[in-house]
């Protein structure tokens, strides 16, 4: 593994990086250009770099470039100028897919032997820290016992309930949907992160399981004229930073 030290190209590198992010805004309006499939990739493949927690993976991607799709999507996402974008990609929060990944971690073990440690940890510890059991009974029995346990030493206290586990999946899928995003600007491609959709009628358009949570509806394309509705307003930085 590669270890940034301090030096006159990682500050090139970071001052690269301010600008792809500080240059990254919400574009509203596409040109008809299409994403060729080899970009997309690229950009997925970027995604799924994001961490996760226990590396669980809990995200999938839904990719819609079928014109007949894209334009029912576009009275699904209530008439956004943004969803008549070439390609719309749902990124969907998966808290029902835990089990299966715990498999996939030793199943793709990058080395030839998968570590004891590794081992346990994946077939024992994490099955139960993410197990909720049905109706989430099981959740209720760990809150009992991590609320005694936890009289006497500092302990994990979640994900403990079928609520915990969804707010668990959407915020590592969060983290892979911005490098999506930030991954499509690099190669030139505006996008607008969508939340104003019908759930519902989503669900009839595309193959979404039940259990998937869709966080938002990506627009992707070529920047058009009068894309950018309004200049960048963030609040002053002391309003959200503490310093100790």
């Amino acid at each position: 593994m590669t270890t940034l030290m301090p030096c006159v190209n990682n500050v090139e590198v970071a001052t690269a990086f301010r600008t792809l992010v500080e240059a990254r805004r919400a574009i509203r309006r596409f040109t008809a250009e299409t994403v060729p499939d080899e970009v997309i990739q690229a950009c997925l493949e970027t995604a799924v770099l994001a961490p996760s927690s226990c590396n669980l993976q809990p995200w999938s991607f839904q990719v819609v470039r079928d014109p007949d799709l894209l334009q029912q999507l576009h009275g699904v996402c209530l008439g956004q100028s943004a969803a008549k974008a070439p390609l719309i990609i749902a990124v969907l929060a998966r808290p029902d897919t835990w089990k299966a990944a715990c498999a996939d971690v030793l199943k793709f073990w990058p080395e030839p032997l998968v570590p004891q440690s590794i081992e346990n940890f994946y077939r024992s510890i994490a099955p139960f820290q993410y197990n909720q059991g049905a109706l989430g009974w099981l959740g209720l029995f760990k809150r009992l016992l991590i609320s005694w346990t936890g009289i006497r030493r500092p302990v994990m206290r979640g994900p403990n309930s079928l609520e915990q586990m969804r707010l668990w999946a959407v915020k590592s899928t969060a983290l892979a949907a911005q490098n999506l995003m930030l991954a499509f600007h690099s190669h030139g491609y505006g996008t607008c992160p969508m939340e104003g959709f019908d759930e519902n009628r989503l669900r009839r358009i595309l193959p979404i399981p039940k259990q998937a949570i869709p966080i938002m509806l990506l627009a992707v394309g070529v920047q058009s004229e009068r894309a950018i509705y309004n200049p960048r307003l963030r609040f002053p930085l002391e309003q959200c930073v503490s310093w100790h």
